[in-house]
């Protein structure tokens, strides 16, 4: 089975081997990246691993700010995207946790049934007081996350999917693939969630925007997490909001998104099945002396961009809100009172 990951990067050096490492681990067997506007090193990373097969990287062909939708286009018609049984559309902080059988997506697919797509719920990972940036795994670093079940005042949660060649595909889209509001009923896909479940038809076709990319989470995830790293340690966080992300320059600075993803109330290492694998996989990409020197310059700028950014007095003080910060998410609380007093 070949399973293709398309994702777009901006400054992840530091994350690319444990991403590419972990993805091998449940089954993906080629990697899409599309990179912009890099200085960290993710680009000359990225070539060596291309040099060496199984990882194809280009540019993005975005010339104004939809990095990702633009992307998204020109994967459809790439090789490595047209010959995959599966593709799977992810960022590199998001780790698709499964708990079906063997762990691994064809397991998944499996236990699902082998419909034409699945997509897994987002379960957000807090930082949870982890301030510095170390070079080991992320996924053996964050432990803790919101409630399953509910996400700051939501009870619908976001997800990513995998899907199959003979989807009636009209376009990719970050989150789920849309067919033609055309196609007929008879023709629609079959489609589950995280447990095996058909998708909710609102989902399903895309009836409203609210349900475009999210359902409800309650017993979405049995069989697979997707688990978002998108915090990771306060360093990094810093660096991160210097970058701005794949869709949006230099977007302007509060602490909600933060306080969003670090409700630290739950927790869950169901993950760390994967960590023994995961660190053979990794010194086996190391053992390689070029990848291992373009993976540490990497992480050299990475320290080095958290350095200079801390000699600013903006960043100061971001860093000074970010560890003040709520932990309990906008709107959980009054969320919270108003279903506890309909109770």
């Amino acid at each position: 089975m070949r399973i293709t990951a398309v994702t777009c990067v901006k400054n992840e050096g530091p994350f690319l081997l444990e991403w590419i490492a972990f993805n091998r681990l449940i089954g993906v067997t080629d990697f899409l990246f599309y990179s912009n506007d890099c200085d960290d090193g993710t680009d000359t990373l990225l070539d060596a691993l291309a040099a060496r097969g199984g990882v194809v990287h280009l540019p993005n062909p975005a010339e104004g700010r939809n990095y990702q939708m633009e992307a998204l286009k020109d994967a459809a018609r790439q090789k490595v995207v047209k010959d995959a049984d599966w593709v799977w559309i992810a960022d590199v902080d998001e780790f698709l946790n499964i708990h079906a059988g063997d762990h691994t997506i064809p397991a998944l697919i499996d236990a699902c049934g082998d419909p034409q797509a699945i997509s897994v719920t987002f379960q957000f990972m807090a930082n949870a007081g982890v301030e510095a940036f170390v070079d080991t795994p992320v996924i053996g670093q964050f432990h803790h996350s919101h409630n399953p079940d509910i996400w700051c005042a939501e009870t619908a949660i976001e997800v990513k999917s995998l899907i199959r060649r003979d989807f009636p595909l009209h376009y990719y889209g970050a989150h789920r693939p849309f067919f033609k509001d055309t196609l007929s009923p008879r023709d629609r896909p079959s489609w589950t969630d995280g447990s095996g479940r058909a998708v909710p038809h609102k989902f399903l076709v895309a009836a409203n925007k609210r349900r475009i990319r999210k359902f409800p989470a309650r017993g979405a995830r049995a069989l697979a997490t997707l688990n978002h790293y998108a915090l990771r340690s306060l360093d990094s966080y810093l660096v991160k909001n210097d970058r701005g992300d794949v869709n949006r320059d230099h977007r302007a600075f509060d602490d909600t998104y933060w306080r969003e993803r670090n409700d630290a109330a739950y927790e869950d290492r169901s993950i760390a099945r994967y960590l023994p694998g995961l660190e053979a996989a990794l010194a086996d990409l190391k053992s390689d002396p070029e990848i291992a020197a373009l993976h540490a310059e990497c992480v050299a700028r990475h320290i080095a961009k958290r350095d200079h950014l801390l000699t600013q007095d903006s960043y100061r003080e971001m860093q000074a809100q970010l560890r003040a910060a709520d932990t309990l998410p906008p709107g959980e609380a009054e969320f919270l009172a108003e279903i506890g007093a309909a109770a």
